[in-house]
């Protein structure tokens, strides 16, 4: 199979980004925790011996790069799929080359782009050819290997995590591309921070864009208005069914039950302005409500739905104001997970009592029959009584009364307390 990715253009015709591909592993910017000397990947290449390995991380950020430059520096033949274009027919093909090179004394780096297109079955077929050592597998993925690979193919491979470029590293480039068209780029300082700002910390995507910067003619260099007038910023890495979302709505949780409506804030604001559903984040927060908030504020609850029912009326973008006032009001309010641990405490207690009858007392008696057996028998109606209350046994028999809901002393449930005091207190009192 020709290799996807050697087919390089004419140098002159080369993009910039493919231009500026670094020729050494020093050369790689923002990953010093992995090429750096005392990194994975430069330990490895200072030992003359690579494992096999997963690159893990956003676009832009150097896995191909990576890739390549480890088959030049420890000596190996370079063999590139991608997934997205690759099939069996394909690996059979990469996996007979790379034994036939082997017979040679060559071996084989082979890097798979995409690897989590692949599904299981194909991810299990790298697996005899890993161990024997036939290629040494360098896969690249920008979502997460937990859940995307194999347990098999991860215990064969080291899983490396590349980190987004941050400003710092993204300067370095536009300083190399400056330097590489012999020219500065037509930027105000500001605007140069805006620029790489707008990357969102994708190195490709900065590039891309300072291409673009080069190929027009300017007559003074631009503001950040007018480079925003010019080009448009990378969209948030967000997809509604995979890591990003997971990740984002468990910050947005944390946060409001840490209680930093800040940063509650600004986890809403990721989401929605990445396009997810308000519709799954009111939902979230509706559960939080009961989850975490509970009866220490029982409003929560009802601001969550009416959230949910002024953005049923209203939609977006209006609708979403509503969204931010019930996650402010969850942030602020006091919080409980009381009624939460009683559910998980009933339910459980109630699996393992089985088919206990309630106390024939509390049991009402529609027919003669149930009547003359005891149903209802004796049972105190509690407004007879004078307090209102009669104080009366209501658990099965032989079944011991047990404590599932255990207020806070915070919010609304210090006065639940004192309530569920009163009424054991009273009713020890009684059946004195």
């Amino acid at each position: 199979m020709a290799d996807l990715f050697a087919s390089d253009p004419e140098p002159a015709a080369a993009p910039l980004a493919d231009r500026l591909r670094p020729h050494a592993l020093a050369e790689v910017v923002g990953q010093d925790h992995l090429t750096g000397p005392e990194g994975a990947i430069g330990r490895m290449v200072a030992a003359g011996r690579l494992s096999s390995m997963i690159l893990w991380g956003p676009p832009g950020t150097g896995k191909t790069t990576i890739a390549r430059l480890l088959a030049d520096a420890v000596g190996l033949r370079f063999e590139a799929i991608s997934a997205v274009f690759s099939g069996v027919a394909d690996l059979k093909k990469v996996f007979a080359q790379a034994r036939d090179h082997a017979r040679a004394g060559h071996r084989t780096l082979l890097f798979v782009d995409e690897i989590h297109r692949f599904n299981r079955a194909q991810q299990d077929g790298f697996l005899p050819y890993v161990e024997d050592g036939t290629v040494t597998l360098v896969g690249a993925t920008t979502e997460n290997p937990s859940f995307e690979l194999n347990a098999a193919l991860l215990s064969r491979a080291q899983v490396l995590i590349l980190h987004r470029l941050d400003a710092a590293a993204l300067m370095t480039l536009l300083d190399r591309a400056e330097a590489a068209e012999g020219r500065p780029l037509p930027l105000t300082p500001a605007a140069r921070e805006a620029l790489v700002a707008s990357a969102d910390g994708d190195g490709r995507f900065l590039l891309n864009q300072a291409e673009t910067l080069f190929s027009v003619a300017l007559p003074e260099p631009l503001d950040p208005a007018g480079l925003s007038a010019l080009l448009h910023r990378r969209l948030a890495a967000y997809d509604k069914d995979r890591e990003g979302h997971y990740n984002l709505i468990s910050a947005l949780h944390k946060s409001l039950r840490g209680s930093d409506p800040q940063a509650a804030l600004y986890y809403l604001a990721r989401m929605l302005v990445a396009g997810e559903e308000p519709l799954y984040v009111l939902r979230r927060l509706v559960r939080f409500a009961s989850e975490d908030v509970g009866l220490a504020d029982p409003q929560a609850l009802v601001q969550c739905l009416a959230a949910k029912d002024a953005y049923d009326f209203l939609g977006s973008p209006e609708g979403e104001l509503a969204i931010v006032q019930a996650c402010l009001y969850l942030a602020t309010a006091p919080k409980s997970n009381a009624a939460y641990r009683a559910q998980k405490a009933a339910w459980r207690s109630a699996k393992d009592s089985g088919s206990l009858m309630p106390p024939a007392h509390i049991l009402n008696a529609p027919t003669r029959l149930m009547k003359d057996i005891g149903y209802g028998k004796d049972y105190a109606y509690d407004h007879d009584q004078a307090d209102g209350f009669s104080g009366a046994n209501y658990w099965p028999e032989g079944m011991q009364a047990q404590t599932f809901y255990r207020p806070v002393e915070r919010g609304f449930e210090k006065r639940i307390a004192e309530r569920i005091a009163y009424w054991e207190d009273l009713r020890a009192r009684k059946r004195d």
